[in-house]
C-alpha cells in the first residue's frame, strides 16, 4: 500500500511537470524559476572567487622592491612578431624614477593622467567623460585608464578589449594602489611602457630617438616622447609630423599651466 501510494504521487508530480511545459501554469513554475536563480547565484559567486584568487596578487606585492623582467605586453608583441615572421627583441634599460627628468615625469602625466597624484588608481571624471564621448561617435574614440592602470594592464594582462580582462585590471589596481608607493608605480610606468617596436621605458626611448640617456633629455623631447604614448608604432618621436607637433605642444602649454 505504501509502494503504491509513492507510485501515484511520483506519477501526480510527472503530470505537473508536464502540464507546466505544455501550459506555463503548474506550481511547480515558480519553485522552478527560483531554483534556477539560486543555480545562477552560486554558479556566479563561485565563477568570481575563482577569478579573485587566480589573480597574481603576490607579484603585485613583490613589485614594492622587485624590478619586473618581462610584461604579458612583451610576451604578446613577441608572440605577435613571431606569428608573422617578424623579428623581435626587447630594448630596454631600468633606471630609477630619481634619474628620470623632473619635465619627463611631468609630461608623461599630464599627457596621461592629469590627477595621478591625487586619485585613488581611477579616475571617474575621465571614465564618464570617455563614456559620453564614445556612445557619441559610436566606437572607442577616448580611454580613461589611469597610469595605474596601464601598468597593471602592461604587466599582468594584455591588450585585449574583453570585458572580464576589464573586470581583472580594475581588480589589480585597487589592490596595487593599497601595496605600492604613488613613486613606485610611477616609476615602473616609465620603465616598462611601449615607445615604439620593441622599445619599452624611456632610457630605451631616449636612447632610440635621441642618441642619449634619459638623463640628458630636454622639455621638448620630454614632451615629445609622451606625445606618442597612446600610438608608439604609428608615430616617432624624432619626427616632425603633423600630429607629434600638435600633440607635444599641446603638453608642454598644459605643463607651463599647472606650474611645471
Amino acid at each position: 500500500m505504501k509502494i503504491e501510494s509513492h507510485i501515484i504521487k511520483l506519477k501526480n508530480e510527472i503530470v505537473s511537470v508536464r502540464n507546466y511545459f505544455k501550459t506555463g501554469n503548474s506550481k511547480v513554475k515558480p519553485v522552478s524559476l527560483k531554483l534556477v536563480a539560486v543555480i545562477l547565484l552560486f554558479f556566479t559567486i563561485f565563477y568570481f572567487l575563482g577569478l579573485i584568487f587566480s589573480l597574481p596578487f603576490d607579484e603585485v606585492k613583490k613589485l614594492r622592491t622587485t624590478n619586473p623582467t618581462r610584461t604579458a605586453f612583451m610576451r604578446e608583441h613577441a608572440q605577435l612578431a613571431k606569428e608573422n615572421n617578424r623579428k623581435f627583441f626587447v630594448r630596454q634599460k631600468w633606471i630609477p624614477l630619481s634619474e628620470i627628468p623632473r619635465d619627463a615625469v611631468n609630461a608623461v602625466i599630464v599627457a596621461e593622467d592629469g590627477t595621478f597624484w591625487t586619485h585613488n588608481g581611477f579616475d571617474w571624471f575621465e571614465f564618464q567623460e570617455s563614456i559620453e564621448r564614445n556612445l557619441e561617435e559610436g566606437r572607442a574614440v577616448r580611454g580613461a585608464s589611469t597610469i595605474s592602470q596601464q601598468v597593471v594592464k602592461n604587466l599582468f594582462l594584455s591588450s585585449s578589449k574583453n570585458p572580464l580582462r576589464k573586470l581583472k585590471e580594475w581588480i589589480l589596481t585597487w589592490y596595487m594602489e593599497k601595496h605600492l608607493s604613488k613613486k613606485r608605480i610611477l616609476e615602473i610606468y616609465m620603465n616598462i611602457i611601449e615607445w615604439g617596436y620593441g622599445i619599452y621605458g624611456i632610457e630605451a626611448a631616449a636612447n632610440y630617438y635621441f642618441n642619449k640617456s634619459a638623463t640628458e633629455l630636454n622639455r621638448e623631447e620630454c614632451a615629445r616622447l609622451a606625445a606618442i604614448i597612446p600610438s608608439p608604432r604609428k608615430h616617432r618621436a624624432d619626427v616632425d609630423s603633423k600630429y607629434v607637433l600638435r600633440r607635444s605642444k599641446l603638453i608642454l602649454e598644459r605643463m607651463e599651466a599647472r606650474g611645471f
